[in-house]
């Protein structure tokens, strides 16, 4: 059901080609649009997105609406990082998508990233000061990059200008996707 508060706000999805864990992103665009936001799905190319389940069964595919490479960070309200080990690790390599994650950032923008999405995170050098969450073996990347990590559910730190929203794995997307709708909500046009 859409919710007023939400209409219009623009949300971008970056992912890889391969390797996104499925319910990271379908989970929170479904519902996301269902609530009256705009949901663009970005990837590296503009070939067609093949989802993994538990990092190894073949998902849902679909085709992006954009290339990272088009995508403007300043058109969003809120960035979202899915998940999957293997889209993880290849985003972080991607220099368009880390730069990406630095223009919301430094933008005061929303981001929120699941499992293995705060690698980009890492790799951006944003999360120094954060408190956030993710997938257990990430806890060492994101100390040793300056975060406090912690195992809860979901969790939101808008420290520094800029807020953040993190959650560990599949099983917490429903409060990962209620904390984006409370952060939509309060985003400014």
């Amino acid at each position: 059901m859409a919710d007023a508060a939400l209409s219009g706000k623009r949300v971008l999805a970056l992912v890889s080609n391969y390797g996104v864990e499925q319910d990271e992103l379908f989970v929170p665009v479904q519902e996301l649009r269902a609530s009256g936001v705009e949901v663009d799905v970005a990837a590296v190319s503009s070939d067609v997105i093949q989802t993994l389940v538990g990092d190894k069964d073949p998902g849902e595919s679909l085709t992006p609406a954009l290339t990272v490479a088009q995508a403007d960070a300043t058109n969003y309200d809120l960035l979202l990082l899915p998940g999957g080990t293997l889209n993880a690790d290849a985003l972080r390599l991607d220099d368009d998508a880390v730069e990406t994650v630095r223009a919301f950032t430094s933008a005061g923008g929303t981001v929120a990233a699941i499992c293995h999405g705060p690698w980009a995170l890492v790799e951006a050098a944003v999360v120094k000061g954060k408190r956030l969450t993710s997938y257990p073996s990430l806890a060492t990347d994101i100390r040793n990059a300056g975060g406090d990590w912690v195992d809860e559910e979901a969790v939101s730190d808008s420290s520094g200008g800029w807020t953040l929203i993190t959650s560990r794995t599949p099983d917490d997307l429903d409060a990962f996707v209620a904390e984006m709708r409370t952060a939509l909500r309060t985003a400014t046009d």
